[in-house]
């Protein structure tokens, strides 16, 4: 396996980089904006395409680097579902898995920093975000913190794992960089209390300033999404009502870009093709799957994901590789959904 921590020193912030081998998929975890041109040199030196980037949770002291990287790259971005970022082409929720090839990482629902943190588990290690830093915690008293709820995500749920886990957290501000289950539930100065209640009076009272750009990161953070409405402008999408209209027209050909695990959770739409978004590039291509149904049939080709994002993107790969008549429904299969269109559940 390839794994790379990676540190940015301005906000402490640790990033990890995973893959299988060399000339595979890769994975990146909490990157820092600022760093991508590092991320991006760094892959190409390994013989890695990024093909998914994650958050643990909506970071008040960092800008993401998802938006850069999916700009870049072309990946998807991933949050858990309770994020109120737009950046988000995929959302996870407690007991989720994250696959590229050869790696598997189990979300884990890890609520208390903020409302919308996560853990990733991945055989014997654990990313805990803020959650679980070594010998401390993540505070609790901004962006809908709740040291209660930290503490049944640390004690029920992280400190559950076998103690030899490594612990891989979101940000060290001492130069530690991994610690194990078993050291933090020994060594942990914040983990040492008697009940729930002295948790909850030790985190209420740590009377910490906030992040110094909090102001300025936090909406930059949830505002990275793609411009959805350019598209619209230039009539390459649907909305979800016009999308619903036409379902069952024999000039349009609907295309799925989510995942098998996405599909089977959420519901499928009736007729749609499954072309998962990884490998869009090479569906586009002459010989490509999609390019030949298009050219044979003379459909219009609009691609649908979750939320727009990974749709957004085939548009742009299609009008690159020459296939000028595609669209995509705006908002996914969410709009389509909250407009009364109909899903079959597999």
């Amino acid at each position: 396996m390839i794994f790379r921590q990676l540190f940015d020193s301005v906000s402490g912030t640790y990033s990890y980089l995973l893959a299988s081998r060399a000339g595979g998929e890769a994975l990146i975890l909490d990157p820092v904006l600022e760093k991508a041109d590092r991320y991006c040199k760094l892959l190409q030196e390994l013989d890695l395409r990024l093909v998914k980037a994650v958050d643990t949770h909506l970071h008040a002291d960092h800008v993401t680097g998802l938006g850069e990287l999916r700009d870049r790259t072309q990946c998807i971005t991933i949050m858990g579902e309770q994020s109120k970022a737009d950046v988000v082409s995929m959302r996870v929720s407690d007991g989720d898995r994250v696959t590229i090839e050869g790696l598997c990482l189990e979300a884990m629902y890890t609520p208390g920093h903020t409302d919308d943190s996560y853990s990733y588990l991945m055989g014997d290690r654990v990313f805990t975000g803020d959650t679980l830093l070594i010998r401390g915690t993540g505070r609790t008293d901004f962006q809908n913190g709740s040291a209660r709820a930290q503490y049944d995500s640390i004690f029920n749920r992280l400190l559950r794992l076998p103690e030899e886990t490594m612990v891989f957290p979101a940000h060290d501000y001492k130069g530690d960089t991994v610690s194990t289950i078993g050291e933090e539930k020994r060594y942990n100065p914040r983990l040492q209390v008697k009940s729930i209640d002295d948790y909850v009076e030790l985190m209420n009272n740590l009377n910490l300033p906030n992040p110094k750009l909090m102001d300025v990161v936090v909406p930059a953070n949830m505002h990275v999404g793609l411009h959805q409405d350019e598209l619209a402008k230039e009539g390459l999408s649907l909305s979800a009502r016009d999308a619903i209209a036409s379902l069952g027209r024999p000039d349009i050909l609907l295309v799925d870009l989510r995942e098998t695990s996405e599909r089977t959770k959420h519901g499928m739409l009736p007729g749609a093709m499954h072309a998962p978004y990884p490998g869009i590039c090479a569906t586009l291509q002459p010989g490509g799957m999609l390019r030949e149904v298009a050219a044979a049939t003379g459909r219009r080709v609009v691609f649908f994901c979750a939320f727009g994002e990974r749709s957004a993107m085939a548009v742009a790969a299609a009008k690159k590789a020459g296939l000028a008549n595609t669209a995509h429904i705006e908002g996914g299969i969410d709009a389509w959904k909250k407009a009364g269109g109909p899903v079959v559940m597999g």
